[in-house]
């Protein structure tokens, strides 16, 4: 890790940051404003993928009631510092100093009201007016400290990301690799590679390589805020009735969300089961609530004796206020009541109303998965926070170095949370970088 190559050939800055999504752009730009000289490398050929594609392209890069509880994570209480000392109305004051039209949706979520390339270029503009320079196709190939030099504590070493064209052009050049490497060293080095989801926007595990190099440990992670999949019967189930969405209360043993849920060709989505998927781990069961405002075994059995010849199909269909699709109420007659479907309330047992009604109002689903990293938001885990500065970011390992953003084990909940982290923990980093 420490190397004594001669740092005077190459490139100095105060600051490198690896990473320009939302937490490396705010960092450069906070530490750009203090006069510091600042460097962003990122290995896409775009900065602020992940925010150009976030809400829809509309961007819900705030909320209006965040809370340390939104967050999770192994050490809980990591977040709160920084989410204190940057709130989101100082990001909303930005957004509106950059007169960026946005509207509020339900639970206090912000979205932009024209496209999510207003904030990417906002942040962009703060950049390049605090003299912060975004290099771009820049693969990081290696990464190593200088011993007694506190100005150059850190030297990095870098490939150019080729075009097709320019590989094609550099075929047969032998030395093609040196031709492209370029040097860097610094004195603060800002981790903000993000985790390692959505690759197609160039997710890659380079944070957490980074974090183990320097003697980090990590919380082993996975997909977040992520659909759920489903097999056999009741995978076949769920692709039938792809398109329909309706209320519902998602829980399982550790919380409880009552959002809209989503089926698809592909298992159950929407809201509530991404939230619940912060929340859930391998072989675990869920418990969907599909009538959240209708204790139907009350409602089944109150009708078994006011209106006994009725069907339980016409009992849900007149009095659940239109609750569930009808497409929806044939299917889950077929799954969870066929022998009984034609039968009237007065010939059904008691017992058998209530195992019902607990059916409706509790779900039982065992999901086989997630689609994984492929569609998840974002990624549960990361660098282990109680080896962080909670107050400025920086490494308890390694002097100068600093981990912000996704790549550390801080989770927020969907609705504009992880977007807030980003500028937290940024702006907490920036400040002293």
């Amino acid at each position: 890790m420490s190397n004594q190559r001669n740092t005077s050939q190459y490139a100095h800055y105060d600051v490198i940051i690896i990473g320009a999504g939302a937490s490396g752009l705010y960092c450069a730009l906070t530490a750009g404003r203090r006069g510091r000289r600042v460097l962003v490398l990122d290995h896409a050929n775009k900065a602020g993928k992940k925010i150009l594609m976030s809400g829809g392209g509309r961007c819900n890069f705030t909320n209006y009631f965040v809370e340390p509880e939104h967050f999770l994570g192994a050490n809980q209480h990591f977040c709160k510092s920084a989410l204190s000392r940057y709130p989101s109305w100082e990001f909303i004051a930005m957004v509106e100093a950059h007169k960026i039209p946005y509207h509020e949706r339900e639970h206090g979520q912000l979205f932009c009201d024209d496209s999510a390339q207003d904030i990417l270029s906002m942040l962009l503009d703060e950049c390049a007016a605090a003299g912060v320079q975004v290099k771009l196709n820049a693969q990081i190939e290696s990464v190593q400290t200088v011993e007694n030099d506190k100005s150059a504590r850190f030297q990095l070493l870098t490939t150019k990301q080729l075009s097709k064209k320019e590989k094609q052009e550099r075929k047969e050049a032998a030395n093609q690799t040196k031709l492209a490497q370029t040097g860097y060293c610094c004195e603060s080095l800002v981790v903000a590679t993000g985790g390692l989801s959505i690759p197609t926007m160039g997710a890659s595990g380079l944070g957490y390589e980074l974090a183990q190099q320097f003697g980090h440990t990590l919380i082993p992670t996975d997909a977040s805020l992520v659909p759920f999949t489903f097999t056999d019967k009741t995978g076949e189930l769920i692709r039938a009735l792809s398109g329909i969405s309706l209320p519902v209360i998602a829980s399982n043993e550790r919380i409880s969300f009552k959002l809209p849920l989503l089926f698809t060709h592909r298992g159950l989505s929407g809201p509530s089961m991404l939230q619940l998927s912060n929340y859930w781990h391998t072989g675990e069961t869920i418990s969907i609530n599909l009538l959240p405002e209708t204790d139907t075994t009350a409602l089944l059995l109150t009708h078994k004796k006011s209106h006994s010849k009725q069907l339980i199909r016409t009992v849900l269909a007149d009095y659940t206020d239109n609750a569930l699709p009808k497409k929806l109420l044939t299917a889950l007659q077929t799954h969870l009541w066929e022998d009984i479907k034609d039968t009237e309330l007065a010939n059904i047992k008691d017992e058998r109303l209530a195992e019902l009604g607990a059916s409706l109002n509790g779900w039982q689903l065992k999901p086989s998965g997630t689609e994984g990293y492929r569609t998840a938001e974002v990624t549960r885990g990361g660098v282990k926070t109680d080896e962080v500065s909670s107050k400025t970011m920086q490494s308890n390992l390694q002097e100068g170095l600093y981990f912000i953003g996704e790549v550390l084990d801080v989770t927020g909940w969907l609705g504009g949370y992880n977007f807030q982290w980003a500028w937290a923990s940024g702006f907490v980093s920036g400040e002293i970088v």
